[in-house]
């Protein structure tokens, strides 16, 4: 379902988007053009909104909304790069070149990722370094690689970094909590980064005249052109309606369409300034409006999975050699085996052992008396073979 709405679903709501952009008055390159910037939701900005509400959604739910989210990009950009070049080329558009284009930058793309997400894992895993520090700059090394060498061959860079970040992301690495911290620096700088470029750019003057055009079709990508295309393409995959109509909301606009919309400007397209202030309006409705309504919108949809909330994890241990055992941190719901019982009385394996337990905020020390209650936050040494016989124990976890 990601998948799909990643791909059709990006063009089918590109191309509402221009229709809409057309009837206001722009001509089909520029209206084709705007629709392409503003087909895909930011990663970066559902992810914010998703884990700043607090609430747990189905598993389904917030699975295809993260995982779309990052797939979309790469389709949104090679639309808006091949809309730029149209709109600089006046020679006549065909149709099965761009398809071809399209198809082509796509499948080197994905090889591309998928090799370079292998080599990285046999390399982090190979090589020692003296400095915890030069782990996160292999990485980030790797992410250039990844965008630089499919761009070569005429691919996708976009899809290939994050299909290399998939790989990597779902291995045991080396110093895994120090990568993950600058590496979510990197990320909120860069967005930081685009929105005071975009900030930058802006002309008061230009801002005001596309300030009514831009509304109204920030007002049709929200209303119109997100729900229709998501109801189609998860028609086939029978969800729920109303889980339908949560992703069909959630569909957040951030930094992807404000860097998407610096093409055209430095490809030196004529009007592209004025599309760039349309799509800063655009942005901004479908960040705020949606994003500030997310916990209404989880009520409303009831979309939200039963249990009780996670707390933050309190316990992290950070190493450079990737360890042979794994901490893992436990919420304790009602319906657990362990609720109620005696650690002493626990079926536990050996070695598995409870290094913190956390109630009400409060750290409690762990003795074979000690009885375990629902809500208890629980972190235990696990060997990665005992981890599912515990997780059958203990129920809910979340990896430190």
């Amino acid at each position: 379902p990601a998948a799909v709405l990643a791909t059709a679903g990006v063009v089918g709501t590109a191309a509402i988007v221009a229709v809409a952009a057309r009837l206001l008055g722009l001509g089909w390159p520029e209206a084709l053009l705007i629709g392409a910037i503003v087909s895909s939701t930011d990663a970066a900005a559902v992810f914010s909104a998703l884990r700043g509400s607090n609430v747990q959604l189905r598993r389904r739910v917030g699975g295809t909304l993260e995982l779309e989210s990052g797939l979309n990009d790469p389709m949104a950009v090679i639309l808006t790069i091949t809309l730029t070049g149209t709109l600089l080329d006046t020679s006549d558009f065909e149709w099965l070149a761009f398809i071809a284009n399209v198809g082509m930058q796509l499948a080197v793309g994905l090889g591309a990722g998928l090799a370079i997400g292998w080599l990285g894992q046999q390399l982090l895993h190979r090589i020692r370094v003296p400095a915890a520090g030069l782990y996160p700059a292999m990485t980030l090394a790797l992410a250039l690689l990844a965008f630089g060498i499919p761009t070569l061959f005429l691919g996708s860079g976009f899809l290939a970094v994050y299909v290399a970040a998939l790989m990597l992301g779902n291995r045991r690495l080396p110093y895994r909590a120090g990568i993950l911290r600058v590496h979510d620096a990197l990320a909120w700088l860069g967005q930081i980064t685009m929105f005071l470029v975009l900030g930058l750019l802006a002309v008061p003057g230009l801002l005001a005249s596309s300030g009514l055009m831009g509304v109204a079709l920030g007002l049709v990508l929200a209303l119109l052109a997100r729900p229709l295309v998501v109801a189609l393409c998860l028609l086939p995959f029978r969800y729920e309606k109303t889980e339908t109509a949560f992703i069909a909301w959630t569909g957040l606009r951030g930094a992807v369409p404000i860097l998407l919309a610096s093409y055209p400007v430095m490809s030196g397209v004529d009007g592209a300034l004025e599309l760039f202030h349309l799509v800063f309006f655009i942005v901004v409705f479908n960040a705020v409006i949606p994003g500030a309504t997310i916990r209404w919108a989880v009520k409303r949809f009831r979309v939200e999975r039963a249990g009780l909330p996670r707390p933050t994890p309190v316990l992290e241990i950070t190493a450079t050699e990737a360890l042979p055992v794994r901490v893992l941190s436990f919420l304790i719901e009602p319906a657990a085996l362990v609720a109620g019982s005696r650690v002493e009385d626990l079926p536990m394996p050996d070695g598995a052992d409870i290094l913190l337990l956390v109630r009400e905020g409060r750290v409690l020390p762990v003795r074979d008396a000690t009885v375990l209650e629902a809500g208890d936050h629980v972190h235990r040494l696990i060997a990665p073979e005992q981890i599912q016989a515990v997780s059958l124990l203990f129920g809910l976890r979340e990896e430190d």
